[in-house]
Formats: structure tokens, C-alpha cells, sequence
């Protein structure tokens, strides 16, 4: 096993910079964990716990890849839902043009046109309400022409999700499924707390927040939603990264390999893309770092998460902090994550 000494070198620093109060990083092949490690604390407060393996992130944006983009790859395979489905079918309240004429496929890879982002949260609560303003809103661009990275196309994919069956016990089932045992969910139950990473001291909502999700609109959603609220531990993020794996390695999973595949491709008709259908892939200048191969997919998440895979070499990274405690301004990890990434894939030795 390999020692990965410049990996663990890259988490000091960040530790001893700030970067965050803690962190768990996973690397694994689709058959074995190869190096778990930790540093640092649940909080900067003197006295706060360590973190260890056990440790719960609130995993932001990783809940696109994580739930909704494998839901909605799974409704595809059962032929309930289509690449090509427009939302004036979906949703048909976002049936104006040129919104109506937006598809699946559009959502997923974040071409739909819409902005990054909206404050709902401000004004407004439950999805009824937000739904029809997402509707509502006016588009930036023309759908397909390019890509930009919104919440809004999340948010939309959740309720399309959400509909006969909730997004929560879509997910569950899909989890249990895996049979990995692992925690990894949506609203984390209360004897979660004394193990989770707190996030913001949240001006909005008055408090710390702790296994209380941090995304403001997916708060106003009650927690779950398409874009943001799932919770888990680093070995449950690797234990999801071993499954997409294997999948791709041409063992039995709970999706096609061809699925796979596509999903975590690079839409090539989208000028300038680096956008797959929900995961993102890999550049240079991106926060996987420079050594991973071309074939790279993964996503990062606003708390201070990421995941990366990268199916040629068959590795996985999980690195899981709350860089944003107590505040969100602290932006420090955009420098470290791509020095770890760079760091584990010179280290990594896999069997031969």
C-alpha cells in the first residue's frame, strides 16, 4: 500500500493555513480503500472533537451527482424518463418558450440558460412556490449555445424526480440497493449530531448550523432537493466511487455500464464545455489537478467537498472538509485541492 506521504503533507498545510478546521480523504480502485486519513477538528473551537472516518460532511453539490444525476440516470434505463424529454412535459408550468423547449439533457448539463443562482430562500418556501419562479425566471443565454453551472437546472431535475415517489426514498431505496451499510442520506438524524462537521454561523437563519443543510434554497425546500442536502462520511462517498467502478469495470451494479458512460462524458456539441450529463470532467486548471487522465469525471461541492474518479487508472478521491465554518469566505481550499489531487496520483501505487 502505498504511503501517500506528499498527500498527507498537502492536509498539514491546509490545516496549518486554515484552509479548514478538518478534513477525510478516501482513495480507493473499485475494489479496495488504498489510503483513509484525517487531520484537524469538527470546529476551530479549542476542545472540539477530532475528526475521524466517522465524521458527517454536509456534502452540498455532491448531492447532484450523488442522488439526482443517478436517479435520473436509472428512470432513463427503466424508460420512464428521456435524454430528449422537453419540461413543457416534465413540468408543465415552465411550458413559455423558450424554457418549454428545454430538455432532460439540457438540465443535466447545466445548458439550459439559466443564472447560477437565485435567493428564493428570501421570499419564498416549499416547492410549489419555488417551482414556479424557477419557471418564471428569465433565461441568460439561449438553451444549448453554452454551458454555465446552475442550481436552478438541480432544482428543477429534483422535482421532476420528486413526482409518485419522493426524492428522499428515491434516494434511500437507490442507497440500499448498493448495500454498502454506509451513511450517506438526506435530513440526518439526530444521533448523527455529536459526529457532524458544523458548517456556517448562518446570519439568514441566526444559528451554527449543524446536520442542518447550509444551501438556502435546499433550507426553504425542507432539506431535500436536487442541487443540495444529502450528509454523509467519506468512506460513504467512496463506497458510492467503488460502485461507479466497478459498474465500469463490467460488474454487476445498480446501473449499466453504457449509462455510466454516457453520463460522465463530455458533451462535445457545447462549445467550450467540461460538463458530462451531471458530473464535470477533467482540465487542467480544475480542481482535480493536473495528473488524472483526460477520462476523469467528478464534482465538487460548496461546503468544501469533491469527489474525483478517473476510470483509465481506476482511482477515486474523496476529500471532505467544512471549509466554509465559520464563515463562507474563506476560499483557501481552492489551492489545496488541486495540490492534493496532484499529490495522491504521484503517490498511488495500484496491484499489478
Amino acid at each position: 500500500m502505498a504511503r501517500f506521504d506528499a498527500a498527507r503533507h498537502v492536509l498539514d498545510r491546509g490545516l496549518a493555513d486554515q484552509a479548514f478546521p478538518g478534513a477525510a480523504v478516501e482513495v480507493g480502485t473499485g475494489r479496495d480503500v488504498l489510503w483513509r486519513s484525517t487531520v484537524g477538528a469538527l470546529a476551530f473551537d479549542e476542545g472540539s472533537p477530532a475528526v475521524g472516518e466517522d465524521t458527517v460532511y454536509d456534502l452540498a453539490s455532491l448531492t447532484k451527482v450523488l442522488a439526482t444525476a443517478s436517479l435520473v440516470m436509472r428512470e432513463i434505463e427503466r424508460g420512464t424518463l428521456g435524454l430528449d424529454d422537453p419540461l413543457s412535459r416534465l413540468r408543465p408550468g415552465c411550458h413559455a418558450q423558450p424554457l418549454g423547449g428545454v430538455t432532460l439533457e439540457d438540465l443535466l448539463s447545466h445548458s439550459a440558460g439559466f443564472p447560477a443562482h437565485r435567493p428564493f430562500y428570501k421570499t419564498l418556501r416549499g416547492r410549489e412556490d419555488i417551482e414556479v419562479a424557477i419557471c418564471a425566471t428569465p433565461l441568460e443565454y439561449a438553451p444549448r449555445t453554452r454551458s454555465a453551472y446552475s442550481d436552478l437546472d438541480f432544482m428543477l431535475l429534483g422535482f421532476v424526480l420528486d413526482t409518485g415517489v419522493s426524492l428522499q426514498d428515491r434516494f434511500d431505496a437507490m442507497w440500499a440497493q448498493m448495500a454498502t451499510g454506509e451513511d450517506l442520506q438526506y435530513l440526518p438524524p439526530a444521533h448523527w449530531r455529536g459526529r457532524t462537521a458544523p458548517t456556517e454561523q448562518d446570519p439568514w437563519r441566526g444559528r451554527l448550523l449543524v446536520g442542518e443543510v447550509h444551501d438556502e434554497n435546499a433550507s426553504a425546500l425542507g432539506g431535500v432537493a436536487g442541487h443540495a442536502g444529502l450528509f454523509g462520511t467519506a468512506p460513504a462517498v467512496g463506497a458510492f466511487a467503488r460502485h461507479l467502478l466497478q459498474v465500469l469495470d463490467g460488474r454487476t451494479g445498480v446501473f449499466a455500464a453504457d449509462s455510466v458512460r454516457r453520463f460522465v462524458s463530455r458533451r462535445e456539441a457545447i462549445a467550450g464545455s467540461s460538463r458530462g450529463l451531471g458530473w464535470d470532467t477533467m482540465l487542467p486548471t480544475s480542481s482535480c489537478g493536473t495528473r488524472m487522465s483526460p477520462f476523469a469525471f467528478g464534482h465538487t461541492g460548496f461546503t468544501g467537498t469533491s469527489l474525483w474518479i478517473d476510470p483509465e487508472c481506476g482511482v477515486y478521491v474523496v476529500f471532505l472538509t467544512n471549509r466554509v465554518h465559520p464563515a463562507r469566505t474563506n476560499n483557501a481550499i481552492q489551492r489545496i485541492r488541486p495540490a492534493l489531487h496532484d499529490a495522491v496520483m504521484g503517490d498511488v501505487r495500484l496491484p499489478g
